[in-house]
Formats: structure tokens, C-alpha cells, sequence
């Protein structure tokens, strides 16, 4: 039974202090609000291409499953009791019911994805190519179920084609390039903030 408390003391000292592990998740909330801010319109879409998920990438990759989805989930709160937080600005419960509302769903579910795939690459060993690649599958992946949700939403207010074209097609490649950058940014950080043992 001594042999187990050095790894489960290191597993708990891997894991922020409860100050530091809000903080964090406050910062990821300010850094997607901000990202939120960096948004192009998109000719005949009602969605503009924004920063949002590249940061919601790496609420999860950086912070874990939990706290990623925590994040998320204050972020989405946050917007739609007012505060101008959304992409272009917006604001209120009426976006989430509007054509960003799958998209805003998507973000939890993209946040818990990348932070249990970084959770468990941290307890099994692998090769040091390995986990970049998982690392960027996922992301793609998780970039992906953002906008199938996203699309799903479009579709029951516009139709499948219009969904496909203006909300799902104009993001595939950007949604690449944001998982590459995500998978960097998320390398670097070597897992550091993850509730798990270095």
C-alpha cells in the first residue's frame, strides 16, 4: 500500500490547486470571448469564421475534460445572460435558439473530447510522434462535431443545402488550420495543466 501514495501524491500535485484551477478556466472563458472577437463574415452565411474554436480546442487540450467543459460551459452561460461575449458581439439566449446555437453546443462537447484525449495520452506510453498526431486527429474530430451540430442546427432552419453551404463548407479549411495550431499550442504545454501525473 506504501508503494501506491508516491504515484497518487504526484497525480494530485499534476492537478491545479483549486485558486489556479479557477483561474484558468476563467482565463480560457476571457480567451474565447476574446477570440470571439476576431471574426470574418462569411458572403451569404449567417455565421461568421471566428477564433471561438481554436480556443475551444484548447480548453480542453490545456485544461482537461472537466474543466475544458466548465469553461465552455460559464462561456456559453455568460453569453446568453447578456454579456457580449459570442462572436461579433452577441449576445443574450435568443443566439443559442439562432442559427449559432449548435455550433455553441458543439463547444462542450469539442472541449470534453480534446481534454479526455490528452488525459489519457498522459497514462500510457508512447512514441514522441504519437502524440502529436493523436493529438491533431482529435482535433480535427472535434472541429468536425462542432459543425455537424452546428450544420444540424442550420439545417432545421434553413434546409440541408443551405446548412451544408453556408455553415459547414466555408469552415472546413480553416478548421484544419486551426487544429494544427491547437495541436501545437497544446504540445508545447506538454499537458501541464492536465489532472493527471507528469
Amino acid at each position: 500500500m506504501s508503494r501506491n501514495r508516491p504515484e497518487d501524491s504526484s497525480t494530485q500535485a499534476a492537478a491545479p490547486a483549486g485558486g489556479i484551477r479557477w483561474l484558468l478556466i476563467l482565463l480560457m472563458i476571457v480567451a474565447t470571448a476574446l477570440a470571439a472577437r476576431v471574426d470574418l463574415p462569411v458572403p451569404g452565411s449567417p455565421v461568421p469564421i471566428s477564433g471561438q474554436t481554436l480556443a475551444v480546442l484548447l480548453a480542453g487540450g490545456w485544461l482537461g475534460a472537466r474543466d475544458g467543459v466548465l469553461a465552455m460551459a460559464l462561456y456559453v452561460a455568460a453569453g446568453s445572460m447578456g454579456l457580449p461575449v459570442f462572436a461579433g458581439g452577441a449576445a443574450g439566449s435568443a443566439v443559442l435558439l439562432g442559427p449559432s446555437g449548435g455550433y455553441l453546443t458543439g463547444f462542450l462537447v469539442a472541449a470534453g473530447l480534446m481534454g479526455m484525449v490528452e488525459e489519457r495520452q498522459g497514462k500510457v506510453g508512447l512514441s514522441p510522434l504519437r502524440p502529436v498526431l493523436i493529438t491533431f486527429l482529435f482535433a480535427l474530430l472535434a472541429h468536425a462535431l462542432i459543425l455537424t451540430l452546428g450544420g444540424f442546427r442550420l439545417a432545421t432552419l434553413f434546409g440541408p443545402e443551405s446548412a451544408w453551404s453556408d455553415g459547414v463548407q466555408p469552415f472546413l479549411v480553416g478548421g484544419v488550420i486551426k487544429a494544427a495550431l491547437a495541436t501545437l499550442l497544446i504540445r508545447w504545454a506538454g499537458g501541464r495543466w492536465l489532472p493527471r501525473a507528469q
